[in-house]
């Protein structure tokens, strides 16, 4: 779980506004844009970090997800600003892990994770090139 008590600069909180179109038949957000959000978490997280996914795929670093989990507490619904916080870690020599909370003022919604291979555009399993291995160990050592 992300620790709410610190002020840790790496865990990056970023709002958005649940849209009707993101609403079921049953008036809740549909349980698949909670994946999206998460990816909406990774985007600003590197955003914050002074990248962007476009700038590491453009340097020939891509990192697809292999591994995903959610855990639903509580439905959001249609308007609610919602807060997605991301965390970082590594989770092996090639892979990293971003947990994630999604929030409607500070109760928790949700919390996940996902799991990144690090690779080349022809999907060769790499480890992280030296610049984002820099920035990434930065991150995991001002997490939790």
């Amino acid at each position: 779980m992300i620790a709410k008590d610190i002020d840790i600069p790496m865990i990056i909180q970023a709002q958005f506004r649940v849209l009707y179109g993101d609403t079921d038949a049953m008036g809740q957000a549909y349980y698949g844009n909670y994946l999206k959000w998460f990816e909406y978490g990774r985007s600003e997280w590197f955003r914050s970090c002074g990248t962007t996914y476009r700038e590491l795929e453009a340097g020939g670093v891509f990192l697809p997800v292999i591994e995903a989990h959610c855990e639903y507490r509580k439905p959001a619904f249609y308007d609610d600003v919602l807060t997605v916080a991301t965390d970082f870690r590594f989770s092996g020599p090639a892979r990293l892990r971003f947990d994630y909370e999604i929030l409607r003022t500070g109760e928790i919604l949700a919390t996940g994770y996902t799991v990144h291979a690090c690779v080349t555009s022809d999907r060769k399993v790499i480890k992280p090139p030296e610049s984002l291995r820099c920035l990434l160990r930065n991150a995991e050592s001002q997490s939790f």
